[in-house]
């Protein structure tokens, strides 16, 4: 496989841009490596500047739920570009999309538009600590909620790929205001709750983690969760930006059976362009300015562009007859084929699956359920697949600590093709 104008574009790219890439798990350096430079993607596929083409499980870390290129939307950015790409104030468009995740997501009552994940879960900390008048906010080892201050703290995602899940530059006292407990681990959170009474604002976490692979908590633990937030006034606030619209049409709230009382989205509800979101119960929004005394602001927030590609997914999503039925039986074909692979060749190894997020972590446990268990997997062994993967046209994220994507365009042909090819890769690797 020649990829040799990617590696001149990454030569290139790294005299100007910090590693070359503006987000970091992008650079490969985990996998080892030159990063793929994208021309194009359309479907399930995506193609490379040397015309290579790839099944992408990457999905853009996700959004991409009806796969890449989808007509409708495409349409609808180019109707709505022609009026204008953004005015500053309110558009009819905001609204039409606001009152539908509030129907989809029933625990959403009021929502506000932002621009990126990481801006809907650091607005949604401030108003949790605002609304409750405490400091201290509980979040979870290898949970990753973008890059803001308070979050990286044993952080997942880029940050743990890169092994530097406390980022200099992250001041003490911020940092003292950020407890860390144990995913999967209620007497963790219950001993903070006691060590800190009457203290801690908010509980964040991924309801179905993504960002140290996938991870899906206990009934004993998430129900737990929501009943000690509830009886020490803590605010419990559920991550979906990964999760949100990609599990179910509820998100992970559904599936789950939990209210929580803010939620953070991203994402899909931008139909591939830069998004993010928080919402939740009315009560608590309301102290958001202009209506209280809680200040957030952003001059992109709800722009006509990434408004319409959100709205344009999200109706699909909502309107289209055994949508989530048919992704499940893509992504359950894709990983039971998988694991069938691991059971002939006897090969160590877990999949963990909800909805059309999966992880094929390399490992000699039995099960993985928690940082812990992550960590314990091999990394090396995981580089070498990715790079067999690549090899026969499959593109998956560069890293042991990131979920995959399904997409309701992939066909099972593609997907037969991946089982294939994973077989070959472990096989080789055994």
């Amino acid at each position: 496989m020649n990829t040799q104008n990617s590696k001149n574009a990454f030569q290139q790219a790294v005299k100007h841009i910090p590693g070359g890439v503006n987000s970091p798990v992008r650079a490969f350096k985990s996998v080892g490596g030159n990063p793929l430079f994208i021309q194009s993607a359309k479907g399930s596929k995506i193609t490379d500047i040397d015309n290579n083409e790839y099944i992408d499980y990457v999905a853009s870390w996700g959004p991409m739920i009806l796969g890449h290129s989808h007509p409708d939307v495409i349409e609808a950015l180019h109707q709505t570009a022609l009026k204008g790409t953004s005015f500053g104030a309110p558009t009819l468009i905001e609204t039409e999309i606001a009152e539908l995740i509030c129907d989809m997501i029933p625990s959403i009552e009021s929502i506000r538009m932002v621009n990126s994940g990481t801006e809907a879960t650091m607005s949604a900390l401030r108003l949790a600590r605002g609304y409750t008048k405490r400091d201290l906010v509980i979040k979870f080892e290898g949970c990753y909620h973008g890059h803001g201050d308070s979050f990286l703290i044993k952080a997942g995602s880029g940050a743990l790929t890169f092994g530097t899940p406390n980022s200099p530059g992250v001041t003490k006292g911020t940092a003292s205001d950020t407890l860390t407990a144990e995913y999967n681990n209620l007497d963790s959170v219950l001993n903070l709750f006691r060590e800190y009474e009457d203290q801690i604002a908010a509980v964040i976490l991924e309801p179905v983690t993504g960002n140290m692979g996938v991870v899906r908590p206990t009934d004993e633990f998430i129900k737990g969760l929501r009943k000690a937030c509830t009886e020490n006034g803590t605010l419990l606030i559920f991550d979906e930006v990964m999760t949100g619209f990609r599990v179910a049409k509820g998100g992970a709230q559904e599936i789950l059976g939990i209210t929580p009382d803010l939620t953070t989205l991203g994402k899909i509800i931008g139909g591939g362009l830069p998004v993010g979101a928080y919402g939740g119960k009315k009560e608590i929004m309301e102290h958001l300015a202009p209506n209280g005394p809680i200040y957030q602001a952003g001059t992109l927030s709800g722009n006509p562009m990434a408004m319409t590609a959100g709205l344009v997914t999200l109706k699909k999503l909502h309107e289209t007859p055994d949508f989530y039925e048919k992704l499940e039986e893509k992504a359950a074909f894709l990983c039971n084929g998988l694991q069938e692979n691991l059971n002939k060749l006897n090969f160590p190894g877990v999949i963990n699956r909800v909805g059309s997020m999966f992880t094929l972590f390399f490992t000699n446990e039995k099960e993985v359920n928690n940082f812990s268990d992550v960590m314990k997997c091999d990394t090396d062994l995981f580089a070498k697949y990715f790079m067999l993967g690549l090899e026969s046209g499959i593109y998956t994220a560069p890293s042991q600590f990131e979920a995959g994507f399904i997409s309701i365009a992939h066909s099972t042909e593609e997907l037969q093709k991946t089982i294939d090819a994973s077989y070959r890769a472990l096989e080789q690797l055994k």
